[in-house]
């Protein structure tokens, strides 16, 4: 049925695996796409919307670095907003609101015009392994399907449960069933594995609601995009709308606390701590006597909608009881109650940085399986692995990002390093060089790198090129041309500002906190080289930043020039920690378990310290 050996098999088609996929492929590897069911491919699982805080970021660097995620989004989009715009840009966060049907659409299509790659529906549920290096896959009708990579991104189906109330049945998703086998199969083998829990909200019918006591939260008036290609932004956008919950509404979920599996103990998994459900939210949060509830279209012709903010595993007749209570929800019908459910997942530090399980070779895993929640987290790791899988194939070194190149690299190495015992997902705060990882620079610092892998076209490359040197020509600009003391003192006094009295650098004035670029364009001067030089916005926008804040962005740099300084101390896999005397138990201990890549990674595990480094660096001769 198989002929022959593929390349790459990516088991699961969510975001991690629809990544994956196309990365391998895209890089010339044979590659099949195996799923449980190829209608749903690219699935919004959870809410109909991509990106948000620190996540839109990645959707960002997914998209420079050639991956489909941040084209499937615009594509797909009915809503845009930029977060986070009264913060500094390493703040600024894009996110769409997405037509969940049409993203799938999007996906799919877009994975059946790449070449290299196959489809096949089916569950696998063992791995074929010889020694300790991959071969293929098993399908539930006992297929063999052989392979030289493997990359697992089963998200929550493996042994999943779903809980409603006191009611519990296996599933992967509403409506599919649960995928069982693989995680014995990788025990067997002596992975360690764990549970986790997540959860979702009802989905409601969008016109039994009554809008007019809600608040509406529009799109951007201008509204950007997601992927560096030519994507087109949104010329209409539907609106979501926010209303909250009551005290009324928090004494009837209250009601049903007996029956709620969080607390009568049929679940005792761990969920993720920044995205409660509502019963977690009131009972951790009882000081608090209303919490947000965001109501969110599922696309643009569906009525039915998404109630973010109110994920619940609470009995059917609990929720909508309280859901009732809601202001704009009286006459709420529901489509279908919000459950919880538990999965299998993986601890990531059985990983190494290329995402390779350390155990057997040539097999990935990406996603959820890594203790991640969140599409855009997922499909980071998709992406990652699928690159890294061809990249094994051929018996290149790893593609590993770090920690100064991109919220991906954070993210991998916090997993790898550090583990997770609760679902993982990004923010801002977890990365140090945020100023440098920013979402309107993501093709300036992957694109290079997208392009010497073989995933970025020379005319993106070319684009990119343009970009910076425009860029660094105008920054060049305002700091070489002087102004007119005498308009730029009526500018300054429009803007509450102190006035000069002599000529000096655009620069000076540029830098200033109340002075913006669109201030700057009312300069006879700046106005005539932009018109001149052709300067986009995004070049203008690019270039106030970069003056604004350029000595955060220069403090940044020379503090990741010394991290990096330990990154190139490279640790062999089979470096002995046993013989040194003087590392503690503890640091050997925890050494041996991560075998981290680099002294770097090393000084990030938990309980290393400076002494320990000091001690490796004698043993490598540093």
């Amino acid at each position: 049925m198989f002929e022959g050996v593929y390349d790459v098999i990516v088991v699961g088609g969510g975001h991690a695996g629809a990544e994956a996929a196309a990365a391998a492929a895209n890089l010339g590897s044979k590659t099949l796409l195996v799923t449980m069911n190829l209608q749903t491919i690219g699935q919004m699982s959870c809410n109909p919307a991509m990106g948000g805080i620190a996540k839109g970021q990645i959707v960002r660097e997914i998209d420079a670095l050639g991956g489909y995620s941040g084209i499937v989004s615009d594509r797909s989009a009915i809503q845009f907003k930029m977060l986070n715009q009264s913060k500094g840009p390493a703040m600024w966060s894009p996110r769409v609101q997405s037509d969940r049907m049409l993203f799938a659409k999007q996906w799919r299509d877009m994975l059946e015009q790449t070449p290299n790659l196959d489809f096949y529906q089916d569950m696998i549920k063992d791995i074929i392994v010889e020694g300790n290096t991959i071969k293929g896959v098993i399908t539930s009708l006992g297929i063999p399907i052989y392979s030289k990579t493997v990359v697992l991104t089963n998200g929550t189906f493996l042994n999943g449960l779903i809980h409603i109330g006191e009611k519990n049945y296996g599933g992967g998703r509403a409506g599919e069933k649960a995928a069982t086998g693989l995680t014995a199969s990788l025990e067997s083998l002596g992975f360690e594995s764990g549970r986790m829990k997540t959860g979702t909200p009802p989905r409601v019918d969008g016109r039994s609601l009554d809008y007019t006591l809600m608040e509406e939260q529009p799109g951007d008036e201008l509204p950007s995009k997601f992927s560096f290609t030519d994507t087109q932004p949104l010329s209409q956008q539907r609106s979501c709308h926010i209303t909250h919950t009551s005290p009324e509404v928090h004494d009837l979920l209250r009601s049903g606390f007996d029956r709620s599996p969080m607390f009568n103990g049929n679940i005792q998994s761990t969920g993720p701590r920044y995205c409660p459900s509502i019963e977690d939210k009131i009972n951790r949060f009882a000081d608090k006597s209303r919490h947000q509830i965001f109501v969110e279209p599922e696309g643009w012709d569906t009525v039915e909608v998404y109630v973010n903010g109110f994920s619940t595993s609470l009995p059917e007749d609990i929720q909508y009881n309280a859901l009732r209570s809601v202001k704009g929800f009286e006459k709420v019908k529901f489509f279908r109650p919000g459950y919880a459910i538990e999965y299998d997942y993986f601890p990531p530090t059985q990983l190494k940085n290329s995402l390779e399980t350390k155990l057997v070779h040539g097999l990935f895993f990406a996603g959820q399986i890594n203790g991640t929640t969140g599409y855009e987290e997922a499909a980071s790791q998709g992406l990652m692995a699928g690159i890294n899988a061809h990249l094994k194939l051929n018996e290149n070194p790893p593609f590993v990002l770090k920690r100064n190149e991109a919220y991906i690299g954070v993210l991998i190495d916090d997993l790898i390093t550090k583990g997770t015992e609760e679902p993982y997902r990004m923010f801002t705060s977890r990365a140090e060089y945020r100023t440098l990882l920013r979402q309107d620079n993501a093709d300036l610092r992957l694109t290079p790198i997208a392009y010497e892998l073989g995933l970025a076209s020379q005319q993106r490359m070319m684009a990119v090129g343009q970009k910076a040197a425009q860029t660094s020509e105008l920054v060049n600009f305002f700091k070489t041309q002087s102004f007119d003391v005498d308009e730029i003192n009526l500018l300054l006094t429009k803007r509450d500002s102190a006035a000069v009295k002599q000529s000096d650098k655009l620069s000076k004035i540029f830098s200033r906190p109340n002075i913006s670029r669109h201030d700057m364009t009312s300069l006879k001067a700046v106005s005539n080289y932009l018109s001149v030089n052709h300067i986009s916005s995004d070049i203008l926008e690019q270039a106030e930043i970069q003056i604004k804040y350029a000595g955060y962005i220069e403090k940044e740099m020379a503090n990741a020039e010394k991290l990096n300084r330990l990154d190139h101390i490279k640790i062999p896999d089979d470096f002995d920690y046993d013989e040194l005397a003087s590392l503690s138990h503890e640091a050997k201990e925890k050494l041996n378990n991560i075998k981290p890549a680099n002294l770097s990674q090393a000084s990030r595990i938990s309980g290393i310290n400076p002494s320990d480094i000091s001690v490796l660096l004698v043993k490598l001769g540093r």
